[in-house]
């Protein structure tokens, strides 16, 4: 098969689709990879290492789509992609389709058989390829909203960890799935007092087992959350319902029983956000200010760390990548369920319910 990797064009995204290290795993069993020229460098990968892994590449992004079978991004295509993508073509990527009807509507047009990171799921729930920049995400939010909690960016000026004769930060987490965690372990391990919150009983158990002692939790709702939120520091918002918008957990009226200067990173906001305030922003102009309300709500967080995400994405990703190009996508899927759940649309035909009820479109089986 012939694969394609694009440079990602969506703001400050610095992330690649493959390392030299998944291409070398692709050409070694026969298949062509094109690198679309310098595409891997803000992730510190040079061409001449794709080169040496047997990649060929390419000098603009027009011509990486023009030749692929198959595209591997890490970001959703933007409007100056939608027009590149061909009929049957494969893309896999996060697409995040529940968040933007016109991304959803132009790759029905398009024709392209769209498998999507985010929604390739395991029998237990789990979300393999979600999982790694859920973690990057959840560690983030913690050093962001730690950042943004200081005076010269309007925060309350509170140092999450304190100081000796002086309490330390709270930090609220919605959620307790990958996200909530990682942010937990980040926010427990500067010093800070944590309180996490979520639906099942299960998660919140193995929350209280594996943290420390100044992490604590609550079952979630709105009476719970209301109370928290008068007195905690930084917010973080982490919760996920696969494939479709994030519950809009904190509303709007919420904002004005915060105190000035609390900070709230929506890690949800790719999915629609779980902050009714919240819309997305970039790493070149993160945060908006509502209420005195500071919103950090970068939807490609990872970007900012590229070269970690970068290898932690293709560590997951690339056996996929490999069972789609040794097999094509309707074999590889037919034998593997959980790359199944990743199929979003096929030929114009919608083939995942969820994207199908958030805006209304017709829902057709996958039939393979």
């Amino acid at each position: 098969m012939v694969i394609g990797v694009p440079t990602e064009i969506k703001n400050n995204e610095n992330r690649v689709g493959i390392t030299p290290g998944g291409v070398y795993e692709l050409t070694k069993r026969g298949h062509t990879v094109y690198i679309q020229k310098d595409a891997g460098i803000n992730s510190g990968f040079v061409n001449q290492q794709y080169i040496d892994a047997g990649a060929n590449i390419l000098d603009t992004i027009e011509e990486v789509y023009a030749i692929a079978q198959m595209i591997v991004k890490v970001k959703e295509p933007i409007a100056p992609e939608y027009t590149l993508i061909k009929k049957d073509q494969i893309v896999f990527t996060y697409f995040h389709f529940a968040s933007s009807e016109p991304l959803t509507k132009a790759m029905i047009a398009s024709g392209a058989t769209c498998i999507a990171y985010e929604t390739v799921e395991e029998a237990d729930r789990s979300l393999p390829l979600l999982t790694p920049m859920s973690e990057v995400a959840g560690r983030m939010s913690i050093q962001q909203g730690a950042r943004y909690l200081e005076k010269p960016v309007k925060g309350r000026g509170v140092l999450l960890g304190g100081v000796p004769g002086v309490s330390p930060g709270k930090v609220l987490v919605l959620g307790a799935g990958v996200v909530g965690i990682q942010a937990a372990k980040m926010a427990a391990g500067l010093g800070a007092h944590v309180t996490i919150l979520d639906i099942s009983m299960k998660r919140l158990r193995y929350v209280n087992d594996i943290m420390p002692p100044h992490v604590v939790t609550e079952f979630s709702n709105e009476f719970n959350i209301r109370k928290h939120i008068k007195t905690h520091d930084l917010i973080i918002g982490g919760v996920l319902i696969p494939g479709a918008k994030a519950p809009k957990l904190i509303t709007r009226d919420m904002l004005k029983e915060m105190r000035p200067g609390t900070v709230i990173v929506d890690v949800a906001v790719d999915q629609g956000g779980c902050v009714e305030t919240s819309k997305p922003t970039t790493h070149q102009d993160p945060v908006f200010i509502i209420d005195d309300v500071v919103h950090y709500c970068v939807a490609n967080m990872p970007g900012a760390v590229p070269y970690t995400s970068t290898v932690a994405l293709t560590n997951v990703t690339l056996p996929y990548v490999l069972k789609l190009a040794d097999k094509g996508w309707e074999t590889a899927c037919a034998q593997d369920e959980v790359l199944k759940k990743g199929v979003n649309i096929v030929s114009g035909d919608v083939v995942y319910e969820e994207i199908s009820e958030v805006f209304d479109i017709p829902y057709t089986p996958l039939a393979i």
